[in-house]
């Protein structure tokens, strides 16, 4: 009896340890941004700035143009998310409920088009792109971060689908509900976790995304925030690391409040889908 609290314990103690190694990076990031170029250049590195100095977030906003970056990529992230779920939810149905010759191939062409390292497709990407004018686009990058994201996103949801009984279907066929009607009223409402996972995933990974916008993108009104965070490496390495602390916390700010808002949906998803269960 004695085991019970311990183990407890211990896994409290695990959570803590973890939670710390998640939020120490986040930490030291903020306090960066405070810190004076003076503390940069100190030998021995403390964790708290001594003198708070927020003139790194004005040079930031003002010199690097962070905010036009920090709009690029909103604007992309949210229409690629958009683009994503909006294809892949009828794509995923059709795998996991339709049976077919296709589908195993389907599924392993999936899982091997993750393996294909970015810099081996991004070369005839563009020379796709290039003809059809949408290099150097915004619409260009927003199709290929959806193409991107769509195998994992497919992944995720077929799962999730799978997941759906098929008797609630037949129930709704048998009340006279097509199969359009079926999938609105009935599936989506219990996909509604596998929904914003995929959401979550897809708009993280069209914000952090580096190389596509690098090869695709030329114009720097169109730079996306990681691009523009790029700029504070100087030509010969020299790095602002006041500046790029303070950009690199306002650029993860936007992410945080999408994860957070999404969490809380998906929070509500899982515990009406249990209750319906």
């Amino acid at each position: 009896m004695r085991t019970r609290p311990v183990a407890r314990t211990l896994q409290y103690v695990a959570v803590v340890v973890y939670l710390v190694f998640l939020a120490f990076p986040l930490l030291w990031l903020l306090s960066s941004s405070l810190k004076s170029p003076r503390e940069f250049a100190s030998v021995t590195p403390s964790l708290l700035p001594k003198d708070i100095d927020f003139g790194n977030y004005s040079d930031a906003l003002n010199e690097q143009g962070l905010v036009r970056g920090l709009m690029n990529s909103l604007q992309i992230s949210i229409a690629s998310t958009i683009l994503v779920l909006i294809v892949s939810l009828p794509v995923a149905y059709a795998l996991a409920r339709f049976r077919s010759r296709l589908r195993p191939v389907t599924n392993g062409w999936i899982l091997v088009s993750q393996v294909f390292p970015v810099i081996l497709i991004v070369i005839p990407l563009f020379m796709i792109l290039r003809p059809l004018q949408l290099t150097n686009t915004i619409p260009g990058v927003v199709i290929v971060y959806m193409v991107w994201s769509m195998p994992f996103a497919l992944w995720m949801l077929q799962g999730y689908v799978a997941a759906v009984p098929r008797e609630l279907e037949e129930a709704a066929s048998v009340d006279g509900a097509g199969r359009l009607r079926t999938i609105v009223s009935i599936v989506m409402p219990l996909l509604r976790p596998g929904l914003i996972a995929t959401a979550m995933f897809t708009f993280i990974s069209a914000w952090n995304e580096f190389f596509f916008a690098l090869v695709l993108l030329q114009d720097p009104e169109l730079k996306t925030l990681p691009l523009v965070l790029a700029r504070f490496v100087g030509a010969e390495g020299q790095v602002q690391f006041g500046p790029l602390a303070a950009a690199s916390v306002l650029a993860t700010v936007p992410s945080l409040v999408f994860f957070a808002f999404l969490q809380r949906r998906l929070t509500s998803g899982l515990l009406s889908g249990a209750v319906k269960g």
